[in-house]
């Protein structure tokens, strides 16, 4: 298996929130980060701000040109967005381990559990992306604008996916983002995760919390 300090991350949909926030955790870790977006321009941009801060060389591109050049890539869009980011990036992918951290949030009852026909976002992208595709599901109970700031973060992420060997890696990948990575299992318990962000949402609002989190108890070392 490639030393996952080699292996280039591409972050479609890099340009937003959560996307930005993890490429930059990964670029402060030591990861090699390539920023992707639809527009070329947006992703450079970005790019150029995350070179600036960690100095650190982050590529960019489009979203096709990420799936095509990284080793492993991020989908880090809305729900609103997934079908149509797989279907751009679906050719470019295969063969590669995709995480996916869609939730199905559907404006503007976002504190509702609102499930898509094929059961979860994770089994959507699995079915638009085919079998050639090792999909993980990942980083969907994290606040985005606490995983920007340089403070520590304690929030356990759940780890979906059917092939252990690229589970095992993103695992990696989210303890190095500062945060706990945990076998959770195949890709269809991605459902557990995908709802409970809307109930972390709505704990959120009813508490007045600052981005609340899940952690297991318990020793969960392997």
């Amino acid at each position: 298996m490639q030393d996952s300090k080699h292996t280039l991350i591409g972050v479609v949909g890099g340009t937003g929130k959560l996307g930005e926030a993890l490429a930059r955790r990964w670029i402060k870790a030591g990861h090699p980060v390539m920023i992707g977006s639809r527009t070329a321009d947006k992703a450079m941009t970005t790019a150029a701000a995350l070179n600036q801060e960690t100095d650190a060389v982050v590529t960019s591109g489009s979203n096709a040109d990420v799936a095509e050049k990284a080793d492993l890539i991020v989908i880090t869009v809305p729900f609103s967005a997934q079908a149509e980011t797989l279907n751009d990036i679906c050719n470019e992918v295969q063969g590669k381990i995709v995480v996916d951290t869609t939730v199905p949030l559907m404006p503007p009852k976002v504190m509702r559990v609102q499930l898509p026909a094929e059961g979860c976002a994770a089994l959507k992208a699995q079915k638009i992306l085919g079998e050639g595709v090792r999909l993980v599901s990942a980083f969907h109970s994290v606040a985005a604008h606490r995983l920007a700031t340089d403070d520590d973060i304690a929030c356990d992420i759940m780890v979906f996916g059917d092939d252990k060997a690229a589970r095992e890696q993103v695992v990696t990948l989210a303890n190095d983002a500062g945060l706990r990575g945990i076998h959770a299992g195949a890709l269809v318990n991605s459902v557990a995760a995908e709802a409970l962000t809307s109930i972390l949402i709505f704990v959120n609002k009813t508490y007045s919390v600052d981005g609340a989190g899940i952690q297991f108890t318990g020793d969960l070392t392997l």
